[in-house]
């Protein structure tokens, strides 16, 4: 089979040709109906050989946000037949630590939340991913796995970090969403979703993201710069936002970040820009707590997949067949995909 894998360090991936993978006991092959292009994806292309020891080995294939449908289920796996639609949970936990007995293996205390496509084992940018447990796929349903395979990371990750906060979003409250790329246009989708009440307001540099951002619900979608800063001010009588959530996670948006959260609220870091967000005793405000959450929960997964399934939320997918793979990415770097790209491996 085809495979998108990272060969070298700091080296473009290849498309190569290997082994189509057989299910051990408990392991589950599944037929790659959709993989999603992910940012993070990028950095792992452009990061350094890691620590010796620190586990990661190549080469390996990328691909963290998948769905397909179950080809061949191991020995002693039950509940999963050839054919089934599936999304595959992307943290693979060790299962038996404390966390992972919650469902929260994206914090398990072992493996650090790690799986597919981000080192140490394949990920599904191939035609077939061998996922190690079957505690890992969610049925789909009616949902076709080549549109609802970002549901699994930027589905995933944007639900888990506005639950956190819905304690604060009562009525008259204001989440802004900076950054209106996937994982901003799913945060504004789970907004509007999980909290009717709530203004939601979106920043970003692209006048045409923000026009998407109105599209997916925003209730105001502004140009990044002072002036955003001042508006949100002015819409929130100078009180700032109760929740704010930094997509990208660059110095300039940490610092609006911090300029338009309000004491007592939440600044939720998800994006994975490498900024550092300035903290002195007055910014950001008095007992506005810092977080950076990372992905979501298996049941957390399944609520998200409830969500699509009554069609309150949706992804904006580019399809892209595995053979231009690597132009999907570069179109990510670029800055000229409008949603997510998707790689196809089957037609």
């Amino acid at each position: 089979m085809r495979a998108f894998q990272l060969v070298e360090w700091q080296r473009p991936p290849e498309l190569r040709e290997v082994p189509v993978p057989e299910p051990g006991p408990g392991q589950v092959l599944v037929k790659v109906g959709g993989a999603g292009a992910c940012h993070s994806d990028l950095h792992i292309m452009e990061a350094p050989a890691p620590a010796p020891g620190e586990g990661t080995r190549l080469p390996f294939t990328l691909g963290h946000e998948n769905a397909g449908w179950v080809e061949t289920p191991g020995p002693g796996v039950a509940g999963f037949a050839p054919g089934d639609p599936v999304i595959v949970y992307g943290p693979w936990g060790c299962g038996l630590c404390a966390n992972c007995r919650e469902g929260k293996e994206n914090y398990c205390q072992r493996t650090g939340g790690l799986g597919g496509g981000l080192g140490g084992h394949d990920g599904g940018m191939a035609e077939y991913l061998l996922v190690p447990a079957s505690r890992f796929l969610i049925p789909l349903g009616t949902l076709d796995p080549r549109e609802a395979a970002p549901l699994s990371d930027a589905g995933l990750t944007s639900y888990h970090a506005v639950k956190r906060s819905l304690h604060l979003l009562g009525p008259g409250s204001t989440a802004v969403v900076i950054g209106a790329g996937a994982l901003g246009q799913m945060a504004i989708q789970m907004l509007q979703a999980l909290s009717a009440a709530t203004t939601v307001v979106t920043v970003d540099t692209a006048a045409g993201k923000l026009e998407i951002a109105k599209r997916m619900g925003a209730d105001e979608a502004l140009l990044s710069g002072d002036q955003a800063v001042t508006r949100i001010m002015d819409m929130t009588r100078q009180q700032g936002a109760q929740l704010v959530l930094d997509m990208v996670g660059i110095d300039p948006t940490l610092r609006m970040a911090a300029q338009v959260a309000r004491v007592l609220g939440h600044l939720t870091i998800v994006g994975l820009g490498g900024g550092a967000l300035p903290v002195n005793f007055s910014s950001p405000p008095h007992e506005c707590s810092v977080a950076s959450p990372y992905w979501g929960s298996i049941p957390e997964l399944m609520e998200v997949i409830t969500l699509a399934q009554q069609q309150k939320i949706k992804m904006l997918v580019e399809h892209f067949p595995l053979e231009r793979v690597g132009e999907a990415y570069q179109f990510l770097h670029d800055g000229k995909i409008q949603g997510r790209a998707v790689i196809t491996p089957h037609p």
